[in-house]
């Protein structure tokens, strides 16, 4: 793999059309997961399905998760560059197939098509980035990127709620297309690698027993409690065939020759104890993103607007922190910088466990603006550890294994919230009185607490590493980080 030179981080430097190109890329993905919630109401009237929709998020992040591994895998088999374009190109169709949907089953296929697509996109994106910037630099870069969720935040929904009011809610999808060709344009003109072409065997058995066994945990996961009770048949049949058939995968890879989720992954200490710490990130992320805005909305009755911008603070917080990760890790090593970021996170999560039966905006939006600064410091550092640790044929699995845990954390979090909450709301007067609302998104806070007190364990288990701050991506390519257990 050719690496560029050192020459500074920014859109001005000799590998900024490449950022300029991973931050468009990364805000395909960013964009839409927040754009399509506020054009809800318009879709529904225009081609029906109201009491299908939330599968307009279920299927697009179902078919995300489960395709991560897989892309990161065969980036490390044929190269970054082809696995991204092909994302970029999957993520383009689905958006305009999407625009043309007719019915509610039609743009649910059609955003499972993005959901793959994004599945490349988000982990090749940064694993490019630890390809082409050095240790030191990797932080800044991870601060550009985590920039265009903070932007994607803000501007997604203003977006949608423009669109819908328009009734032209099919923009929504038809405006990835001027950004997609973007994005690939400039990565075929800028980004260029010399991959050693060499014969691989592809996992077929593995890669399809995890597709479908993830799913399947991931599908229980997200819509027991909902779609159908936790202690149905279907609820329990959903889990056993998935962990039946999981346990089916760990078998095929370990004859594999090259499997598509090697064991060293979970084998090695760093990079298990930083999957762990992607998960816990998951989780805290997704708990607070669902139930704030509801939790406003329902408690006082702010405007959705506000109470989008009290929870953007998470967003704003965190790639302030994530630029400024490197300062930290370069002086006093990745796990005690993941140290400071989860205390503060703690911090945030307190206040607003402790304050959520006195509603206020002010409040919520800067306890998520402290969670968004500590996670920053959390989830950059643990990344990069994990980067650092690996050569170049192994960086894209790690990316993507830590990528995945995140997901699968989202996933998770959000059934075990979903529970809590749905809980409070059966036994009290339901999500329209205020006081019931309260108490339920008290308990959810409370349970996001309860995660983020899990991660700290995750985090000090880390095994502190040490690496010389001035080693070059090439460089890094002849030998891994050093690890101390």
């Amino acid at each position: 793999m050719t690496t560029e030179t050192s020459d500074g981080v920014g859109f001005r430097s000799k590998r900024g059309p490449i950022l300029i190109a991973l931050m468009l890329s990364t805000g395909l993905v960013a964009i839409d997961s927040t754009i399509v919630a506020t054009a809800v109401p318009s879709i529904v009237e225009d081609i029906g399905g109201f009491s299908s929709f939330p599968w307009l998020f279920s299927a697009y992040l179902l078919a995300q998760a489960v395709s991560v591994p897989i892309y990161a895998k065969l980036s490390d088999m044929v190269g970054r560059k082809p696995l991204i374009l092909w994302g970029i190109g999957l993520f383009l169709l689905g958006s305009i197939l999407c625009g043309l949907a007719w019915s509610m089953p039609a743009l649910i296929a059609f955003r499972v098509l993005q959901g793959l697509g994004a599945g490349a996109v988000q982990p090749v994106s940064i694993t490019i980035a630890g390809d082409i910037y050095t240790l030191a630099e990797r932080a800044k870069v991870q601060g550009y990127l985590a920039s265009v969720w903070a932007i994607s935040s803000v501007v997604g929904p203003t977006l949608g709620g423009v669109f819908s009011s328009l009734g032209i809610w099919r923009w929504i999808f038809f405006i990835n297309i001027p950004l997609c060709l973007l994005a690939g344009w400039m990565l075929v003109r800028a980004f260029h690698e010399d991959v050693e072409r060499t014969k691989h065997r592809v996992d077929y058995a593995g890669a399809a027993l995890l597709t479908v066994s993830l799913s399947l945990l991931i599908l229980g996961a997200l819509e027991g409690g909902q779609a159908w009770e936790w202690n149905s048949a279907i609820g329990i049949g959903v889990f056993v065939a998935g962990a039946a058939l999981f346990g089916a995968f760990i078998l095929v890879e370990r004859k594999a020759a090259e499997p598509v989720l090697p064991p060293w992954v979970v084998s090695r200490r760093l990079l298990a104890t930083t999957a762990l710490v992607s998960f816990g990130v998951g989780a805290v992320l997704l708990g607070l993103t669902s139930y704030v805005p509801t939790f406003l909305e329902g408690s006082i009755k702010t405007s959705p607007i506000l109470a989008g911008l009290a929870l953007a603070a998470l967003t704003i917080g965190w790639p302030i922190s994530a630029s400024q990760a490197g300062r930290f890790y370069l002086r006093i090593g990745f796990r005690r910088t993941a140290l400071i970021g989860i205390s503060i996170t703690l911090v945030g999560a307190s206040i607003l466990a402790l304050t959520a039966s006195a509603p206020n905006v002010l409040l919520v939006a800067v306890s998520c603006f402290t969670v968004g600064l500590g996670l920053g410091l959390v989830a950059t550092p643990t990344l990069i550890a994990a980067q650092s640790s690996v050569e170049w044929n192994e960086r894209g699995v790690v990316t993507g294994t830590n990528l995945f845990a995140r997901s699968i954390g989202s996933a998770i979090g959000v059934a075990v919230f979903g529970a809590v909450a749905n809980a409070i709301y059966a036994n009290g007067a339901g999500a329209s009185d205020p006081q019931t609302t309260v108490a339920a998104s008290s308990a959810v806070f409370l349970a996001v607490l309860v995660g983020a007190v899990l991660t700290v364990i995750a985090v000090v288990a880390m095994p502190a590493t040490d690496k010389k701050p001035g080693e070059s991506p090439a460089q890094e390519k002849t030998g891994a980080a050093a690890v101390e257990d």
